[in-house]
């Protein structure tokens, strides 16, 4: 059986409430927050609102190992600061492949943040972050409240 964490909306309040805290204490605020969506466009709506700054989802998909994007959002983020937000670094896939694809390196002042950090990813520059763990040593299934919707 999966070991399985389950987040509450508090949770994800009090997570969403820490980055923005983090955020102050780097003296960092962007001019955009993206949304990794699915799972990113929660938190970064959350954030988005806590600091009255304009939120867009950013659709970046590796299901069936197809690369699926949003292109238009590409000629909107010149010379801004972007917070790009997901729920997990899970793999780092996502941020390695906007970062390489992008070309948001040290041009761009972007950042990124996540409520669970995943110690064992290949991405090691998550800026923010609020829950770690380490799934090369202890596979667990994270279950964020928007996912646990009951049987279907």
């Amino acid at each position: 059986m999966i070991k399985k964490h389950y987040y509450s909306w508090q949770d994800i309040e009090k997570m969403c409430t820490s980055i923005v805290k983090q955020m102050y204490m780097d003296n960092y605020k962007p001019d955009y927050i993206l949304g990794i969506t699915r799972g990113g466009n929660i938190p970064a709506t959350i954030i988005s609102n806590m600091l009255d700054i304009k939120c867009e989802a950013m659709k970046v998909s590796f299901r069936n190992d197809e690369i699926q994007e949003d292109h238009w959002l590409r000629k909107h983020i010149d010379d801004k600061k972007i917070l790009i937000v997901d729920d997990i670094n899970d793999t780092g896939r996502t941020f390695n492949w906007i970062l390489k694809n992008w070309g948001l390196g040290e041009y761009h002042l972007t950042r990124f943040a996540v409520l669970t950090e995943n110690l064992s990813s290949s991405f090691e520059s998550i800026d923010y972050h609020c829950h770690e763990v380490n799934k090369a040593e202890d596979d667990v299934w994270l279950v964020y409240p928007w996912e646990n919707v009951g049987d279907y």
